[in-house]
């Protein structure tokens, strides 16, 4: 067993540094699918990290959650828990399994038992309890969960029999459903994690999460950083037959590189495509395109001068001209955010004064704060295109001219994606655009995870941005089930987002992705990730 473990512990570093391709890549396009990302996942346990590029690559591939969404309709529906009871007083939630649910076998862990209770418990007691040793082996980095304080909320997770679990909480939270059915509330295997353990040596418990075990679709075969993921089909699938036999994401950061793959033939689906008219044009392509629940916005780090200060953030604010953002970024693609909620949401109000462009404003504030003469601002942009940002660096471009009109010197930061997330986190930086795709419907994800003073400890709150005010107008919220009682404290909650300013919401944006013809089946959605369970591929005789 020993000499297995430190195989595979050599096996990850080769992963990571590189290795030559262990099947033969032809076969790919005959039975298998290469979808070109746009970027490397930072973990392959989305527990661990917030970023899209990990949510992609792992959750809907590689596991399944209690809940789901339904796509079209967005209301929850089963998953490994066929169903579920919430008491009147909403502090007990209890979730009744599925009993024929297989975990991956793969050539490092084969299961000797179906899913159960035990699993379910583990997976979010890892998140809980400190003394966890595989909260540790982690150093409890667990971002989404600690921004909606999941530990303060969960007082006891309980068994009832090996397939019914009790969750108790500590007072009723009207987003917890949602956020058990979130990309990050992923089921692992105990078995596999005590298969670990039993090693009796800290250095191989970080392979729960490198070397992942899931229910899903697909399991993990390999990671060649920075150039591509390889999975292959869960023969086993507790849901239905996975039309696809090996599954390639083909890391490709460069947006025309992608789309050069795509027009010859390298890839079968890539995302984030550019020049939509060209795709259009073809017969053999097919462009889709999905209205998201996402945001990118310009966020002040205000734990640092001189965005600490509420009067420059708004003058850099009334400088930009997100009319010209939409226009030269997202070819009328988006639309201008006027709040970090998209108007889909049941909570969402237009402010009755919208935030204008008005540069000669902006500088009469920069006067006011002391600051007639300007400054110089380091501005970070993302190395990688998401549906709510296409294009980081142009973006910042534009903002660098509208902000030199009013005297601030802008210099362009950009690192390598997992270096930049790294850099975020620990505050860094002086302001970064970014933004957030929604995880579930409920408004509370595009205000917990982005803006709590949890989130702000955690540091993925890039604005680092805390006020108690705006903590209990959401905590308020959550303790009651009732939506329109919800909406009025969302109403007041983005009303003092107007009047802060800890970031500049600037555009909701459709997700696009564009495929070879002989690709069928649902791959985006409007939240919570991509999705290539329902995929196939087919002869063009049977497309």
């Amino acid at each position: 067993m020993r000499c297995k473990w430190y195989w595979l512990i050599t096996s990850v570093i080769v992963f990571i540094s590189g290795c030559e391709p262990t099947t033969n890549e032809e076969s790919i396009f005959n039975d298998g699918l290469v979808y070109c990302s746009e970027g490397s996942p930072t973990s392959f346990n989305p527990q661990l990290v917030t970023s899209g590029t990990t949510i992609d690559a792992t959750t809907r591939q590689l596991y399944n959650r209690l809940i789901d969404f339904n796509r079209d309709n967005y209301q929850l529906e089963a998953s490994l828990a066929r169903s579920w009871h919430v008491t009147n007083d909403g502090t007990m939630i209890t979730f009744y399994l599925r009993k024929d649910v297989q975990f991956h076998q793969t050539r490092y862990f084969t299961p000797s038992r179906n899913l159960n209770a035990d699993d379910v418990i583990f997976s979010f007691q890892r998140i809980l309890d400190k003394t966890h040793p595989f909260y540790q082996s982690v150093r409890g980095n667990f971002p989404f969960f600690q921004s909606i304080n999941f530990e303060q909320l969960v007082t006891n997770i309980e068994k009832i029999d090996d397939y019914t679990i009790r969750f108790k909480l500590n007072q009723p939270d009207a987003s917890f459903l949602s956020n058990v059915g979130a990309p990050f509330a992923v089921i692992l295997s105990k078995e596999y994690a005590d298969q670990l353990l039993s090693e009796d040596d800290p250095a191989v418990l970080p392979m729960l999460d490198s070397l992942p075990i899931g229910t899903g679709p697909f399991k993990f075969n390999e990671y060649r950083s920075n150039a591509l993921i390889r999975f292959q089909r869960n023969e086993n699938y507790w849901a239905h037959d996975v039309g696809i036999e090996t599954l390639i994401f083909n890391i490709t950061p460069n947006n025309t590189g992608r789309l050069t793959k795509l027009l010859t033939n390298e890839c079968d689906v890539i995302s984030y495509p550019i020049a939509p008219q060209e795709i259009r044009s073809r017969e053999n392509l097919r462009l889709e395109e999905v209205t998201s629940f996402n945001v990118a916005f310009m966020a002040f780090n205000t734990s640092k001068p001189p965005f600490d200060n509420p009067v420059v953030r708004k003058a850099v604010s009334l400088a930009v001209n997100r009319e010209a953002i939409i226009n030269a970024v997202y070819f009328d693609q988006a639309e201008i955010a006027h709040s970090l909620l998209p108007s889909a949401s049941w909570a969402y109000d237009k402010p009755s004064e919208l935030l204008p462009y008005a540069p000669e404003q902006a500088k009469l504030l920069l006067q006011d704060a002391g600051l007639s003469e300007g400054f110089t601002l380091d501005l970070w942009a993302m190395p990688v295109q998401r549906a709510y940002n296409p294009n980081a660096m142009k973006m910042a471009k534009l903002i660098r001219s509208d902000l030199g009109k009013i005297g601030i010197n802008v210099n362009i930061i950009t690192y390598e994606w997992t270096t930049f997330l790294g850099k975020l986190a620990n505050s860094e930086h002086q302001a970064v655009l970014i933004g957030w795709a929604a995880d579930h419907p409920d408004p509370d994800n595009f205000f917990s995870p982005l803006l709590s003073c949890s989130s702000a400890r955690s540091g993925s709150n890039r604005s680092f941005w805390c006020n108690q005010n705006f903590d209990d107008l959401l905590a308020k919220a959550l303790l009651t089930r009732n939506n329109k009682k919800r909406r009025e404290y969302y109403l007041q909650a983005q009303e003092l987002l107007t009047e802060e300013l800890p970031l500049l919401p600037i555009a909701h944006a459709k997700r696009a992705q564009a495929k070879v013809e002989t690709v069928q089946g649902n791959i985006l959605a409007p939240f919570g990730g991509i999705s290539f369970a329902d995929t196939k591929k087919v002869t063009k005789e049977e497309n």
